[in-house]
């Protein structure tokens, strides 16, 4: 190395101590000195659940570049015991090299190392401060360093100029006024006053304009005072990706701008989850202002509008197997998992969950920028083997995701590993599912109208309910019976097995810890007797301890299994799933 790149690498590693200084908060500090080691992440990660012979793609390696120079430099462990800690700092340009391509191309930040941690480590936190760090000093990969500038300079992540835009739009308008005949259907342009200000990811305007016209329509068909801005469109922010605040703040400030300058009352951001995050969760902190408006998911939008009955759909319109795909920064870290089934369940009537789903659901591998950075573009097709057998599992010919990132990533390991399906957001669904009809006379009438209330979920269901604790049960009766189940209960495994014998439930919650006959016998009974066998069985436990007794069994497996304490919504899904599926799989008679 010569004198001046020693110099320029001496310069480079200074600046990222003085950034590095400004992150250590109580929390990220709290993440930095937790970690034991316990590998608990690994089994979370899909990097490696793909890569298990490499050890730098385990969170806690990854985790450990950003700990190697804290403890260098800031904790005293560092100054005492080096050699121990592992405290070490970068020294060359390749140095530098080597941490960036675990930085950026081993982990998409999608938080599910996180979720996993006993002991409540944010890894996927201390990987965006690397990045950030290695971003201030111009180390990043080529694709994160052109869309970086194109959000700087142009405005927009991908560099859409603005008559491009508009022209867009108004393409996108005479293609909607034509077909639903309509000319007050054209998308307003800087529209003042309005209720709803729309923004999207640039993505739709340079590559999939069809869901800025599905968004429109629906706007229009809901009869809403909306606009789209001319200028602070788009609500992505790669800055969250590559951790870069002052460019996340630039890129948000744009679009609360815009808000006030138009004064609209609610920010409605288009299906992108870290178009969501970055802007309704993050934004406020970058740029260190409070607002005065509403913002919120299209997704609760348009479940709203079918709620309160201002437009209206026809399931029966599609009429293929939907999955729905839980993008991680709306499930995992805005915590966005039940109202895009809901509406999902609104136009679908063939619905499958992916197993596992909502926040525990893996990453698509197109998160966290990936998709600019086509260096690691092998690494991350063979990372979303895990991604594929999920969505294969489900049988589905529609993966529904309310992400474009999602999108992208999806659709490149559903043709990687030819899977057979198609990926669709749920504007696209619900606009296609629209009664234009019925639509038109609302928004003649301007009245709203009552919508019939969609089927329960579990209406007509007869289900046993089984467990030892009376409080229990009536907990289970209650959500059970809200959801439109006809419940029967038994205290213990014999009252159990005599009622499945009696009733023909169409399905069996079980618990594994009861006085008398016990839930692990019970449920060898129950697969072993013919005449009941055949019944669906979800055990619902608190003693997770006895699950390998029952997986050790020589007969089928439970049908599902869930821990106590459960949620009211996520034991209504699963008891659908499972019936779902068990109508499925019956055979014909």
């Amino acid at each position: 190395m010569s004198a001046r790149e020693n110099k320029d690498t001496t310069y480079k590693i200074q600046v990222m101590r003085d950034i590095l200084a400004k992150k250590l908060t109580r929390s990220v500090v709290g993440s930095l000195v937790a970690c034991v080691h316990c590998g608990m992440c690994n089994e979370a990660c899909h990097y490696v659940l793909t890569h298990p012979d490499e050890p730098k793609m385990t969170p806690s390696f990854k985790a450990d570049q950003l700990r190697k120079l804290f403890k260098y430099n800031y904790d005293w462990t560092g100054r005492v015991i080096p050699w121990w800690v592992g405290a070490k700092e970068p020294l060359s340009d390749a140095d530098l090299e080597a941490l960036k391509d675990i930085a950026f191309g081993t982990c998409t930040n999608c938080r599910r190392c996180t979720l996993n941690c006993p002991m409540g480590v944010d890894t996927a936190t201390l990987n965006r401060i690397m990045r950030g760090l290695l971003s201030a000093v111009g180390v990043m990969p080529e694709g994160v360093r052109v869309v970086s500038k194109d959000q700087w300079e142009v405005g927009n992540q991908m560099g859409v100029l603005k008559e491009d835009y508009l022209e867009t739009l108004d393409w996108m308008s005479e293609e909607l006024v034509n077909e639903v005949g309509d000319e007050s259907a054209r998308i307003p342009i800087d529209k003042p006053g309005t209720e709803v200000m729309y923004t999207i990811n640039p993505r739709e305007a340079k590559y999939d304009p069809r869901t800025i016209a599905a968004a429109a329509k629906i706007f229009w068909a809901a009869g809403e005072s909306w606009t789209m801005p001319s200028e602070g469109w788009d609500q992505t922010n790669f800055g969250l990706f590559s951790g870069d605040d002052q460019l996340g703040g630039a890129s948000a400030r744009r679009v609360y701008e815009k808000m006030k300058e138009l004064g609209a009352k609610r920010l409605v951001i288009s299906e992108c989850g870290h178009g969501y995050r970055s802007t309704r969760c993050e934004g406020p902190n970058w740029v260190g202002i409070d607002q005065d408006w509403e913002m919120e998911s299209s997704v609760f939008t348009m479940l709203r509008y079918l709620q309160e009955g201002r437009i209206r759909v026809d399931r029966n319109k599609l009429d293929r197997r939907t999955t729905y795909h839980d993008s991680c920064n709306l499930a995992r870290s805005c915590g966005i998992t039940e109202e895009p089934r809901e509406l999902l369940r609104m136009v679908s009537n063939d619905f499958v969950e992916m197993v596992p789903n909502r926040a525990e659901n893996f990453c698509c591998t197109g998160g966290g920028g990936a998709m600019s950075m086509s260096e690691y573009t092998p690494r991350r097709l063979k990372s979303a083997k895990v991604k594929a057998d999920q969505i294969a599992a489900t049988g589905a010919k529609i993966v529904v995701t309310s992400c474009h990132n999602c999108v992208d990533g999806l659709s490149d390991l559903i043709k990687h590993y030819k899977l057979g399906c198609e990926v669709k957001q749920l504007v696209e669904l619900v606009a296609d599912a629209l009664v234009i009809e019925d639509c038109a006379v609302m928004r003649k009438s301007k009245a709203v109208v009552e919508m019939p209330k969609p089927a329960l979920p579990l209406h007509g269901r007869r289900i046993l309910v089984v467990d030892d604790e009376p409080d229990v049960r009536v907990f289970l009766r209650t959500v059970l019976e809200d959801a439109g189940a006809e419940i029967y209960e038994a205290p213990d495994g014999d009252h159990a097995l005599a009622m499945a014998r009696k009733h023909k439930p169409d399905l069996i919650t079980l618990d594994l810890s009861m006085e008398g006959k016990d839930g692990v016998s019970t449920f060898a009974e129950l697969r072993s007797d013919a005449e009941i066998a055949g019944i669906p069985v979800c055990i619902v436990t608190g003693h997770p301890e006895f699950r390998e007794l029952i997986y050790q069994r020589a007969v089928p497996v439970p049908d599902g299994y869930m821990d106590k304490p459960v949620k009211d919504a996520e034991l209504v899904d699963n008891l659908h799933r499972i019936l779902g599926l068990a109508e499925h799989h019956k055979a014909p008679d």
